[in-house]
């Protein structure tokens, strides 16, 4: 029996690569190169399963007319707002994400932006790599303290659950989050987190904002210019759910006129491509989508992917289905 034709947009690590040559025909982009539109178009016509990450685009055009022989996309990435959902749905492909698996790395690196905007690390290594640093002296980059500051959080998922306590817990920070459902209190408690009933309420109130809400048509530019403007004039925003939450003009006209104290980034709307304006603030720490990309959680995102489309081949129905 021959092995299901399996069709791979991006290099993985080596070790999941190695795995899925073991179980499937598998066709990997040894160049690393992005795939454009009629690419993917073709894999899809040409493979059982097609594995895309979350920068390619797969629009309705995609799954339009005869001929696609995939039926099931094995997304790695939790996200899935690059996906158009309903076509997928409707030419009967599947889809399947990697929940779980990234909770703590994605973690770890809203509170590397929230260290590093606060004490202006961004601008200080900019400024030793430049030759510009003339020594020490007493008023030079002050930034704010985190310890004891009140951390606001907008969607109160895993990931954000996992922030919350790393505040609380190791930096005395006072919790305070918006999410759409009731969280449970005693889990709250425990995190030292408090539930609140609106987004002002967190904007108004929070010394650093971080979002952790989902991408998609509800939380399109959810940080648009009024809402940025409901910020302490001295509070920071930290972004690594999904880059179209935040409207990225608005928020660069914020930090240039000093509506806001600056923002700590590791998602944007157009990646790769970030607004200028952005570019240019000097009060901002910028990564490039790092949140998950620790080689444990790479891999192990990697292998959630593997067991969905394991199950989907023995026809089951597999773990991380979203449609």
């Amino acid at each position: 029996m021959s092995k299901p034709k399996v069709i791979v947009t991006r290099r993985w690590p080596e070790q999941v690569e190695a795995e899925m040559q073991r179980l499937f025909d598998v066709e990997l982009n040894t160049d690393d190169r992005p795939m454009t539109k009629d690419e993917i178009r073709n894999a899809m016509m040409r493979a059982d399963a097609l594995c895309p990450t979350v920068s390619d685009k797969l629009g309705p055009a995609i799954f339009a007319g005869e001929g696609i022989r995939t039926k099931i996309l094995g997304n790695f990435g939790v996200g899935f707002n690059h996906i158009d959902i309903e076509a997928a749905k409707a030419a009967g492909v599947r889809v399947t994400n990697t929940p779980g698996v990234l909770t703590d790395a994605t973690a770890d690196i809203a509170l590397t932006l929230i260290l590093m905007v606060a004490r202006r690390a961004g601008e200080g290594e900019r400024e030793v790599r430049d030759n510009a640093w003339t020594g020490w002296r007493p008023t030079h980059l002050l930034g704010t303290q985190v310890t004891g500051k009140t951390l606001g959080i907008i969607g109160m998922g895993r990931i954000a659950k996992a922030v919350a306590h790393r505040a609380h817990h190791g930096f005395g920070m006072d919790v305070a989050f918006y999410n759409r459902s009731k969280v449970d209190e005693a889990e709250a408690r425990s995190l030292g987190a408090r539930q609140v009933d609106s987004i002002d309420e967190v904007l108004e109130t929070a010394d650093f904002v971080s979002l952790h809400c989902p991408g998609g048509a509800e939380t399109f530019h959810l940080m648009n210019a009024e809402r940025i403007g409901r910020m302490k004039p001295s509070a920071y925003l930290i972004n690594t759910a999904r880059g179209d939450v935040v409207d990225e003009q608005a928020l660069a006209t914020a930090l240039n006129d000093g509506t806001i104290a600056g923002a700590g980034l590791d998602v944007y709307q157009g990646e790769p491509d970030i607004a200028p304006a952005l570019l240019s603030a000097k009060n901002t720490v910028l990564l490039p989508h790092l949140g998950s990309a620790t080689t444990e959680t790479r891999t192990a995102m990697g292998m959630k992917v593997v067991e969905n489309l394991k199950a989907f081949f023995a026809g089951e129905t597999p773990p991380d289905v979203v449609v």
